[in-house]
């Protein structure tokens, strides 16, 4: 069902966390959404893998969860739909989003939280 998967790390300070991961570690920006002005979400390749940073200000630095996995699948309804007959917590419903995804959030059986996306068109 899923095709491919990434972390996203949630921050109160993107360009700080943006630092890090570009000029310490060697990252290179391959997206920023919006395209236009402060991003609020930023990803970034790091040798031949992928991380996703997100801008949040409500978020707790102290919180025991702060990274997320995102998968991409098919199609999210049904993904979700999976989830859910499986005994799953769904957290939110799939959603179009503005950038071309339509998106879902579910947790694992642990609680972690997973961002189910599938691209439209």
């Amino acid at each position: 069902m899923v095709t491919s998967s990434f972390p996203i790390i949630t921050t109160p300070d993107l360009e700080r966390a943006l630092g890090f991961y570009r000029d310490v570690l060697g990252g290179v920006v391959s997206y920023a959404f919006p395209p236009e002005g402060p991003p609020a979400y930023v990803g970034v390749d790091l040798g031949s893998s992928h991380l996703g940073i997100g801008h949040d200000t409500a978020v707790d630095l102290e919180a025991p969860q702060r990274i997320a996995l995102w998968v991409y699948v098919a199609d999210c309804d049904a993904a979700v739909a999976a989830v859910r007959a499986a005994g799953g917590t769904v957290l939110e419903e799939p959603v179009d989003q503005p950038w071309g995804e339509r998106v879902a959030r579910v947790a694992d059986p642990d609680g972690n939280r997973i961002v189910v996306g599938a691209r439209l068109g």
